[in-house]
C-alpha cells in the first residue's frame, strides 16, 4: 500500500509496467510491491479503468485495474496479471448477507478452472462498510465490454445456475409456507403471542429470501451484456443503465 515519505521503495523501471506480459509468461512484481509504489503519484490518474475493494473486514484492498487486454489484480502484496481473452464465463449475481451488506459479485471464470470475484461492497473497518456504487458499475461495464471484445465466445450469465437456483427456490417456498402455517394455527388457537412471532419470522423470511430468488433467477446475456438488475443503486435512487458492448 501506500508508504510514507522517505520509505525505501522496490519499484521496476517504468517500461516493465507498459507491458505487463512482455516476457509471455505473465509479469509479477515482488511481494511487497503495489500500482500505487509502481508508479507513484501516477497510478490513479493514468486514465485506465480501475476499481478498488476490501473484500473482508480483515486484509488488504485489491485494486483491479484494466490494462488493454489485461486485467490486473494487486494484493498490495503482488500483481497478477489476466489476459481478459482467457475469462471463458462471467456472472453476476446477487449476494445475500445481513442488513448493511447485502451486495452485488461479478465472478470471473477462466478457462483454467480458476475464478475471480469482484464485489461492490467493501469493509472499511469490522463495522463499517463502504459501497462501490457508480465506480463499480462503470468498472465492471468497461471490463465487460474487454472480455467481449478479448473472447467473443466468453459466455455471460446472470444469477445462480438452474439447479442450485431450484432448490434454493424450493426451500425458500417450503420455508415461508411452514411459518405461515405455524401463524395460522397460533391464530385459530388463539395463542396471539405465538402468531406474533410467526408474523415477524415471516415478514423476515420473506425480505430475506424474496429478492435471492427474484435476482438471482437464471438467465442467459449476450456477450458482454451487463444486467442492470445485478448493478447496485446509483445517485438518484435508480439502477445505472448499463451495457458493455
Amino acid at each position: 500500500g501506500d508508504q510514507g515519505a522517505g520509505a525505501l521503495r522496490l519499484a521496476p523501471a517504468r517500461h516493465a509496467y507498459a507491458s505487463p506480459v512482455a516476457s509471455g509468461a505473465g509479469f509479477r512484481y515482488g511481494i511487497g510491491m503495489s500500482l500505487l509504489d509502481v508508479l507513484p503519484g501516477e497510478a490513479e490518474d493514468d486514465g485506465l479503468p480501475r476499481y478498488r475493494q476490501k473484500p473482508r473486514p480483515i486484509g488488504f484492498d485489491l485494486i483491479y485495474t484494466l490494462d488493454g487486454t489485461n486485467l490486473l489484480v494487486d494484493s498490495q502484496r503482488k500483481i497478477n496479471t489476466v489476459p481478459v481473452g482467457e475469462i471463458e464465463q462471467v456472472r453476476f449475481t446477487f449476494k445475500p448477507g445481513n442488513i448493511t451488506s447485502t451486495g452485488f459479485i461479478t465472478r470471473l471464470r477462466l478457462k483454467d478452472g480458476k475464478t475471480i470475484s469482484i464485489g461492490d461492497i467493501s469493509w472499511r473497518s469490522m463495522v463499517e462498510i463502504e459501497r462501490g456504487g457508480e465506480r463499480y458499475v462503470s468498472f465492471i461495464a468497461a471490463l465487460s465490454a474487454a472480455i467481449a471484445k478479448s473472447n467473443p465466445k466468453a459466455v455471460f450469465v446472470a444469477g445462480k445456475p438452474p439447479l442450485v437456483w431450484l432448490v434454493f427456490a424450493a426451500v425458500a417456498a417450503g420455508s415461508v409456507a411452514l411459518m405461515v402455517f405455524f401463524t395460522w394455527r397460533a391464530f385459530m388457537q388463539g395463542a396471539t403471542g405465538a402468531m406474533g412471532i410467526g408474523v415477524l419470522l415471516s415478514a423476515i423470511a420473506l425480505w430475506q429470501m424474496w429478492p435471492m430468488v427474484k435476482l438471482n433467477r437464471p438467465m442467459a446475456l449476450r456477450t458482454g451484456e451487463v444486467p442492470v438488475h445485478l448493478m447496485p443503486v446509483v445517485a438518484g435512487g435508480a439502477r445505472s443503465e448499463v451495457t458493455g458492448s
